[in-house]
């Protein structure tokens, strides 16, 4: 094998290898940096509200002096549900349920505070909410009910209602810990449950509990009244589309622009990194060309030497093998290089997220380890069967 390198390595040209190296390491980590940057800015959103989708827009009618006058109701016909669901820009569409009985909730943290207030409870289609199944669900006769809370709320409670009080203030994780009493009146029951906190949205401005749920309490609480469907969730495919807008101006509907820029951000955000990606993959391919061309040259200017080898009884695969080694090589090296770079950038800007957001949890390097040793391995495959086959077509030539 040392002598069979010996005689092959005269004619290896550095700055083509150098031209191929330094190409892929560009292309291979502009793709890692791509996945990795676009998971950890994701894990912003899903941070702030795991629970639902960036792509979801909460849809309801505008309420103006006239409607207030004539006490027109603001409830969404099945005609318009229907209709908002055929629109070419949604995905799917959901009818937010409301309790038609008497909740009232409290809470009592032994020798700090203890709170009570009435409440209202929503519910939406299971299959728009984002929360482990085996804590979101319910069943007829559960005294425990999951609940998801707006993140408003609770800050209303720290800088509002606790501050003036001079009450403790209660973190998500607290207050998730904590059981609250449930009290549901109507139709002549009365009954307690546990509320249990699953989560807090920053998304939704509603006190949501599961499907099942609503419509086991309308039915025993409110007498199965007709459950009036004030707001729509929808699922949008592209929340940039400007036809989003004009069927809510058409149809004098409104939602939370704040909710609909951040959807439209994340979107283009999407957009930026499948194109850098792209950008990034492209001139990993144009790398895999320059080393093909420069296997196929270094062979060729090794042609005779090739022949001989050949001649002399070693094998294709063996006469193959340093140029395999070779490009095996200059790949991981590639690789290692890459992840090396991901790392420190990785660092900065999650020095800046941290700034930002405190409560930011990185996610973890796995999407971008297993892109890159994808990248490796296919990259390493087509050079062994480039050199191999370059060898192959000396071995018949030679016959």
């Amino acid at each position: 094998m040392k002598l069979v390198w010996k005689l092959l390595r005269q004619h290896i040209s550095v700055p083509q290898f150098a031209g191929f190296f330094f190409a892929n390491l560009v292309g291979m980590a502009i793709i890692l940096l791509g996945i990795q940057f676009y998971n950890d800015t994701q894990a912003i959103y899903q941070s702030e509200d795991s629970f639902m989708k960036e792509d979801y827009l909460i849809v309801n009618k505008k309420i103006g002096t006239v409607t207030t006058i004539t006490g027109k109701s603001n409830a969404f016909s099945d005609a318009e549900i229907d209709d908002a669901a055929t629109q070419p820009f949604v995905q799917k569409t959901g009818a937010f349920s409301s309790s038609s009985f008497d909740v009232r909730a409290s809470f009592d943290i032994q020798g700090f505070a203890r709170f009570s207030t009435d409440m209202f409870f929503e519910s939406v289609p299971d299959e728009f909410v984002d929360v482990k199944t085996e804590d979101w669900s319910y069943e007829a006769g559960d005294r425990s009910i999951p609940i998801i809370l707006p993140k408003d709320y609770l800050d209303l409670y720290n800088f509002g209602y606790a501050q003036s009080r001079n009450m403790p203030k209660l973190s998500e994780g607290i207050l998730g810990a904590l059981k609250l009493r449930i009290d549901i009146n109507g139709n002549g029951y009365q009954d307690s449950y546990d509320g249990q906190i699953v989560g807090f949205s920053s998304r939704l401005n509603t006190i949501l509990v599961p499907q099942a749920f609503m419509a086991y309490a309308n039915s025993r609480y409110a007498n199965n009244a007709e459950i009036l469907h004030t707001r729509l969730i929808m699922q949008v495919n592209n929340p940039t589309d400007d036809r989003i807008t004009t069927y809510l101006q058409d149809n004098n509907y409104e939602t939370d622009q704040d909710k609909l820029d951040a959807s439209k951000t994340t979107f283009l955000l999407r957009i930026i990194v499948a194109v850098v990606m792209s950008v990034g993959l492209v001139i990993c391919i144009l790398a895999i060309y320059i080393l093909m061309l420069s296997i196929y040259l270094l062979v060729e200017k090794n042609s005779t030497k090739l022949e001989n080898l050949l001649l002399l009884g070693y094998s294709p695969s063996k006469v193959s093998l340093p140029y395999q080694l070779l490009t095996l090589g200059l790949n991981l090296l590639v690789f290692l290089i890459a992840f090396a770079i991901l790392l420190v950038a990785r660092d900065v800007w999650l020095g800046l997220f941290a700034d930002f957001f405190p409560d930011f949890t990185s996610p973890s390097l796995l999407p971008a380890i297993i892109m890159g040793i994808v990248l490796l391995i296919v990259v390493s495959i087509l050079n062994i069967i480039a050199v191999h086959r370059k060898v192959m077509s000396i071995w018949n030539r030679k016959d």
